[in-house]
């Protein structure tokens, strides 16, 4: 596997993890700890982050959008993913800020491809094209079981409504991806208090503000 592009200037972390596993939380928690350390941080999140992203997010999150061909799902991931980083990732990084994201890449070969079981490097190739190859510095998994991160949804979307087994395969892959390259990856345990993940995360956050 290509170790990709890392971006020279700012620093890059993204946060993955199945259905109501925190990253909203944590991302948030981030960002207020490093704009406290006088750090220049841009929150975002995918999909929909920009105007065409917004329409994209409608499309694929919509429940009464119905079945879609699995890969036409993916493409359309991958175009959100395309904008996202052209528009609102790569300036900010250029700028030197600290970029910090709600899902990236690994969700769409997380849930397009283990979960909807297509070939997960096809869908890693399309993936890394629309996004230039660009990794994140470091990427956040929190672990969740499926069915207890289920239970905290009060409602679901069209990915959020798919079955149990496929959020279980969901789960594997973040699991699969982090196995794969642990020295950009810190995996925690959801079910922890939220204030001992935030500890964890900035403990492995601040080393890396060093050459941000």
């Amino acid at each position: 596997m290509s170790a990709g592009v890392l971006s020279e200037r700012g620093l890059f972390v993204c946060f993955e993890g199945g259905e109501g596993a925190g990253k909203s939380t944590q991302s948030r928690l981030l960002h207020d700890w490093l704009l406290e350390r006088g750090e220049t941080v841009l929150l975002t999140f995918e999909p929909g982050d920009t105007s065409v992203g917004k329409e994209l997010r409608r499309i694929v999150l919509d429940p009464a959008t119905g079945d879609l061909s699995d890969r036409t799902e993916a493409l359309l991931y991958a175009a959100d993913k395309a904008e996202h980083v052209d528009h609102v990732v790569l300036p900010a990084l250029a700028r030197g800020e600290v970029v910090i994201t709600d899902r990236y890449v690994d969700s769409t070969l997380a849930y397009q491809g283990a979960g909807r079981t297509l070939d997960v490097g096809e869908v890693e190739a399309v993936a890394r094209w629309a996004t230039g190859d660009l990794r994140p510095h470091l990427t956040v998994v929190l672990d969740l079981d499926p069915e207890a991160g289920l239970d905290r949804l009060s409602g679901r979307d069209r990915i959020e409504g798919q079955s149990l087994a496929f959020h279980q395969r969901v789960r594997q892959g973040f699991l699969d991806l982090a196995a794969a390259d642990p020295e950009r990856y810190l995996v925690l345990d959801a079910r922890a208090p939220v204030d001992e993940i935030a500890g964890s995360i900035r403990q492995r956050v601040a080393p890396l503000l060093e050459r941000s």
